[in-house]
């Protein structure tokens, strides 16, 4: 399970993302953008980033600690900002926190060149597995911070929002930021399937039952299965990635 803090005070509000998450304090004394229950995706966001968090750090991906962050609304009242307000407010109780990283830079066409081939193309396969639309050139969701590559932001996985057919093919990965610096994705295939088929059930069990809706215990059970069924041999989207970066 993710572990559990209080948020103690609102720092500033990150303006960077539709979300508006926010820099806090927390009495675990760590520095945490928070990202609210509130916010117009809701708890579906907050349980898709866990989801691909998580994920990703199974399978030896640098991405931040991600934690259960209680709020109290009552930090909304020193706020001069109504819209940001109204934003704690309605964010009571579990939230997630992102740990902070103090001075990452964000990630650039510099950064990317000097990345090793097989890292660029374990986030390309990672992110087809997910179908992952937020890991482009506009929005690459990549930050760089003490010599490595960190993986932020994963609430937009189409997968957990609209399920489908689990086998579909995912052909936004020909737009993935990494593609043009990525080796072999059959390659990372061999390496990271039976990982993360491994890594699937425990991954989905960290997801906190209050951001899986209203069956809690079903949303589990059919999160696995999407999963696990999308990762069945053959796996249509490594064929796809591995097309794209042969046109790239």
């Amino acid at each position: 399970m993710l572990r559990g803090a209080r948020a103690t005070r609102y720092v500033v509000p990150l303006r960077e993302g539709g979300s508006l998450p926010g820099l806090v304090e927390a009495d675990d004394d760590g520095l945490y953008v928070l990202k609210f229950r509130g916010a117009g995706q809701g708890t579906a966001a907050l349980a898709a980033d866990v989801l691909g968090g998580e994920l990703a750090r199974a399978l030896g991906l640098p991405v931040p600690e991600l934690i259960v962050l209680d709020l109290d609304p009552e930090l909304g009242r020193a706020e001069p900002d109504p819209e940001i307000q109204d934003l704690i407010t309605s964010s009571g109780g579990a939230n997630l926190g992102v740990d902070f990283l103090p001075g990452a830079l964000p990630f650039d066409a510099a950064i990317g060149a000097a990345l090793e081939s097989a890292f660029a193309a374990d986030v390309v396969w990672l992110d087809g597995l997910l179908t992952n639309v937020d890991r482009t050139p506009r929005n690459p969701n990549l930050l760089a911070w003490h010599g490595r590559v960190w993986l932020i932001d994963h609430g937009a996985l189409l997968a957990l929002h609209h399920e489908g057919d689990p086998r579909r093919p995912f052909p936004l990965l020909r737009d993935h930021v990494l593609l043009p610096h990525a080796g072999s994705i059959a390659a990372a295939d061999a390496r990271l399937a039976d990982r993360a088929a491994a890594a699937v059930p425990d991954v989905v069990e960290t997801i906190p039952d209050a951001w899986l809706g209203e069956d809690p215990p079903a949303r589990r059970a059919a999160l696995r299965t999407l999963y696990l069924q999308r990762l069945r041999a053959p796996r249509p989207f490594v064929a796809e990635a591995e097309d794209a970066r042969a046109a790239a």
